[in-house]
């Protein structure tokens, strides 16, 4: 049963002298108790999406488009009823843990404040239980409640932050780059426990990164997006094995392998493309080795490729009309 439906969204940042398309006609469907990795380049609109639905953007961010949560849309709600939504429906971890909270405030009394936003009632102590629960959860001790930011180190920052994005059980959590300032033995062990934690507690969980190996090993799902454009999405088992996109293509061979056959690594040419522009075509086109005449005279439209794996690509690897 679909949780979250993101219905052709687009987010477009109005600038004194330009308008600047950051995200383009996005369309996403996240389940009851689904992860779905979203990958690309830094700029390609990952960040900006999560924060569109969160309604987190600042005021020149014009929004378009449709973000259902159990069917109601997040971008008509009241400020009211956002309040009631967000944190308690839907939370996020953000980039930089270690700069997520206050430094000069002990992190049980942040926490606390917090919970009271939404329950202002609840004894102080009934909430400090609660908190030391969530604590050990994510395997820190409850000292934590007593200690200021700069006494911990980012993985227990991050885990800090963890615990504060589950504080009310929400259905859904959105990590934005989540773990990427971790060294890779503390990112492993954060990732198994939220794997053991959306058991648990029953979470959809939508990961932003550009770290490929992180999706392939926690997400099910998969969409690969370019100058806030989708390239592809599917499942991971499809897409990040036999890619139809030149633009996964690209990325998975500037990633590193640890087994199989050791091939040497390549960056993508090129750069992002000046997102005030709109492409009349392709807007990977510039970069593609594959590309043809087609390609920069015509948008292709995201197509089925078997299943619920799409590709908007006129020429998807592996077709005839490609090989």
């Amino acid at each position: 049963m679909s949780l979250l439906e993101v219905k052709d969204v687009s987010i477009t940042y109005q600038m004194p002298n330009k308008s600047v398309y950051a995200v383009q006609n996005v369309n996403l469907t996240l389940n009851e108790q689904e992860s779905v990795g979203i990958v690309g380049e830094s700029g390609s609109g990952k960040s900006t999406l999560a924060m569109g639905i969160l309604r987190l953007l600042p005021s020149n961010a014009k929004i378009t488009g449709e973000a259902l949560l159990h069917g109601e849309d997040i971008f008509k709600m009241s400020d009211k009823r956002l309040r009631e939504v967000r944190w308690v429906n839907m939370s996020v971890v953000f980039q930089k843990a270690m700069n997520a909270m206050s430094p000069v405030h002990k992190i049980g009394l942040q926490m606390l404040d917090i919970y009271k936003v939404h329950y202002p009632d609840t004894p102080d102590a009934e909430i400090k239980t609660k908190i030391i629960e969530l604590f050990k959860i994510v395997n820190l001790p409850p000292r934590v409640y007593d200690s200021y930011p700069h006494e911990l180190s980012g993985g227990m920052m991050q885990r800090v932050a963890i615990a504060l994005s589950l504080i009310f059980q929400p259905e859904m959590l959105i990590m934005d780059e989540a773990t990427t300032a971790l060294d890779v033995v503390t990112q492993s062990q954060i990732l198994d426990e939220i794997m053991d934690l959306e058991k648990n507690m029953n979470i959809a969980r939508i990961m932003i990164t550009h770290d490929v190996s992180v999706v392939a090993s926690t997400c099910k799902r998969v969409v690969v997006m370019y100058a806030g454009q989708m390239m592809e999405d599917g499942d991971v088992t499809d897409v990040l094995v036999k890619p139809k996109h030149p633009y996964t293509k690209g990325l998975l061979n500037s990633f590193p392998s640890f087994s199989g056959e050791k091939t040497e690594l390549r960056g993508i040419p090129g750069n992002l493309p000046d997102l005030s522009i709109l492409a009349k075509g392709c807007v990977f086109a510039d970069r593609c080795p594959y590309a043809k005449e087609k390609c920069f005279n015509e948008k292709p439209e995201l197509k089925t490729i078997a299943g619920n794996w799409h590709t908007a690509c006129h020429y998807p690897l592996g077709e005839e009309d490609n090989a």
